[in-house]
């Protein structure tokens, strides 16, 4: 069922009353906040943030207990006891929050709030990635158990210039600023004290505003209604938002999850790639089976080195999206090896037709479809790949492992949003869009609604 009215085309967010950390009753802010659940994959970084804090909200995003369903009752009764115990309170009244995150020249705003569902067929909120089944399954039962959503997707708009069902090329020659709408209840909101300011160790920092003027929320609501979104980060929790709503009413507060959004127009993001680790598998066999489908070089060279010439043999000039060619760094012994010109009559045998070129072309198709499935014959499941966001950190296990990394170039985020208008999703884990809002500044209970 559908959560918006027939007069709706576009985005609606509404006010709710958020469940935040009360500063005196934790060591810090800071101490009790985590990047999401998904870029806190590894034990030594998840041991980190719980001692960081007895609070800190990954006891609720990524609790450990031995079964998957004593997880999800465990963060619920976490969730509980915080509440009684006063280390979370609800906000007195329904609220959107204007969120800033700063660090160096780096400025990004938007509007955090609970946003009217949609499904695809609605052409409202634009995912452009697969996703895994088991991870929709995973979030969809702490959500269920917790009845919260404790951390906010990120979605990007293109503020006044790109109204839904625009085309890439009217967007591109609108202008990028505003005296009225969301950009200017962002403006006039972030001259008042905020309700709260931390730094984080990425350093960035992070300031929250509530807006509850009746006047600067109808402003919101009439400049949100003509647009779509992207989804930048949080696939899985999009898919898990979908799943809950269709099990309650939609009418209710599961008719609605909690995301941040961003108006790129104004505060572009960055998008990185997330890079693959082949758990089992050493370079020098991944590049044997190579011979004779990818030229292979070995780079002598430090990390940023190497980068810079993954870039340059990605981005050398060719058609379709704009590159020279599919080009992958792969590492683990010590030394970086460069993957490219890859035999075109294996990618015309290997990738799949009937979809758009520049999704026939991407690095994350020709991955899956021809390194992965065909040439090493790899599953794509956790036993056999994991995906980090961190380069130095993938590069580091595979080397201590024994494994293989592959490192990849990012995607313009025009390419990304071109194919998520034609409905084309790309392959899982294609980009990393960011800067990531933190979690636990401000959570959802759907019992508040």
């Amino acid at each position: 069922m559908n959560t918006t009215g027939p007069e709706d085309k576009g985005l609606r967010l509404i006010p709710f009353r958020g469940l935040r950390y009360v500063p005196e009753r934790v060591g810090s802010l800071s101490a009790v906040t985590s990047p999401p659940y998904d870029v806190v994959v590894r034990p030594d970084g998840l041991h980190h943030l719980e001692s960081a804090d007895p609070h800190n909200i990954v006891r609720l995003i990524l609790p450990q207990a031995a079964t998957p369903e004593a997880r999800h009752r465990q963060a619920a009764a976490t969730l509980g006891e915080w509440l009684s115990e006063g280390i979370l309170a609800p906000d007195p009244e329904p609220a959107l929050y204007v969120y800033e995150q700063r660090r160096g020249d780096l400025l990004q705003r938007g509007v955090i709030g609970a946003l009217a569902l949609s499904g695809p067929a609605d052409g409202i909120v634009l995912p452009h990635e697969d996703v895994m089944a088991d991870v929709v399954a995973d979030r969809a039962a702490l959500m269920r158990t917790t009845a919260a959503n404790l951390e906010p997707l990120l979605l990007t708009y293109r503020g006044e210039d790109e109204p839904a069902g625009s085309t890439a090329a009217t967007a591109a020659t609108a202008p990028t600023t505003s005296t009225n709408g969301t950009s200017a209840v962002i403006e006039r909101t972030v001259r008042r004290p905020p309700l709260l300011t931390t730094t984080t160790e990425d350093g960035f920092r992070h300031r929250l505003w509530s807006v509850t003027d009746p006047g600067d929320l109808d402003e919101i609501t009439r400049d949100l209604a003509d647009h779509q979104a992207l989804i930048a980060d949080g696939h899985h929790r999009w898919a898990t938002y979908l799943r809950l709503r269709a099990e309650h009413s939609a009418t209710g507060p599961w008719g609605y999850g909690l995301v941040l959004l961003i108006d790129t127009a104004r505060y572009p993001l960055q998008v990185r790639a997330i890079h693959r680790l082949l758990h089992r598998v050493p370079v020098d066999r991944a590049i044997a089976a190579l011979s004779g489908s990818f030229r292979v070089r070995t780079l002598d060279t430090p990390l940023p080195e190497a980068l810079d010439a993954l870039a340059d043999a990605r981005t050398g000039g060719g058609a379709g999206t704009g590159t020279g060619g599919n080009a992958f760094l792969l590492a683990g012994d010590g030394r970086f090896h460069l993957i490219d010109r890859p035999d075109e009559a294996l990618l015309e045998r290997t990738v799949p037709t009937g979809r758009p070129e520049a999704w026939r072309s991407l690095d994350a198709t020709v991955l899956h479809s021809t390194l992965l499935d065909h040439i090493w014959k790899i599953p794509d499941d956790p036993e056999h790949i994991a995906y980090i966001h961190d380069t130095e950190a993938v590069v580091r296990k595979a080397e201590r492992d024994g494994s293989t990394a592959i490192l990849m170039h990012p995607v313009r985020e025009d390419v990304v949003r071109d194919l998520a208008r034609q409905g084309v999703t790309m392959p899982r884990k294609s980009t990393s869009f960011g800067p990531k809002p933190a979690t636990g500044l401000v959570l959802r209970s759907l019992t508040l609604g």
